[in-house]
């Protein structure tokens, strides 16, 4: 299997255990994946007692949902720092999404295991999933939309909150798909059919549903 080629792809900025505990994390499940990897992995690889884990997390699992929010957090923040306020914001959209998928691509060992095995931890893990899912769906609504008022765009161009949520869906798919193909380091072509999904979007028109 792949293994994490990036440790930087998971910022944590709290304690250094830790911040040793999601890199733990991340380098094992990216190795074995979640199913087999144990708290004794995780602390062997972390250089830390298993008391030092229960500090910080009660289980794996909730490890690995950590380690997930950190691992979209920092794909997030490159995302938003790829926005070029000056240009149009379909250009904006294209260029933010190249970005964020070389990010994800520079670690496919890991995004596997973050995209995949998010659904096996039941409820817990579709909350965790969906407030990333929102966050970058608010991305969207916020750089179409303020771009548009910016440029005089009409109102049926702008990007609905739901539409935005739709689209967010669609990248997700498409990302799952490439992975499952074992294309996880080239998500970067992506780019083009993502930002196409997004303007199609702002054409959406429900009048009459």
């Amino acid at each position: 299997m792949n293994t994490v080629e990036t440790p930087d792809l998971v910022i944590a900025q709290e304690h250094e255990h830790r911040s040793r505990l999601l890199q733990a994390m991340a380098k094992v499940t990216a190795d074995k994946g979640l199913s087999l990897t144990t708290i004794a992995d995780i602390v062997r690889e972390a250089g830390v007692s298993k008391r030092t884990f229960y500090e910080h997390f009660e289980s794996k699992e909730a490890c690995f949902l950590a380690l997930f929010r950190a691992a979209s957090g920092s794909a997030l923040r490159t995302l938003r720092e790829a926005v070029k306020p000056d240009r149009p914001w379909q250009t904006q959209i294209e260029h933010a999404l190249q970005a964020y998928f070389e990010h994800l691509s520079a670690g496919p060992g890991l995004m596997r295991v973050l995209f995949v095995d998010i659904h096996h931890l039941g409820l817990d893990g579709m909350r965790v999933r969906r407030e990333v899912m929102q966050e970058l769906a608010d991305f969207m609504v916020s750089t179409v939309n303020h771009t548009g008022s910016l440029q005089g765009v009409e109102a049926f161009r702008t990007l609905t909150p739901v539409m935005a949520l739709a689209a967010v869906g669609g990248i997700n798919e498409l990302v799952l798909r490439e992975i499952e193909q074992g294309r996880a380091a080239e998500l970067k072509k992506l780019a083009p059919c993502a930002g196409e999904i997004v303007r199609v979007l702002t054409h959406a028109d429900l009048n009459g549903l």
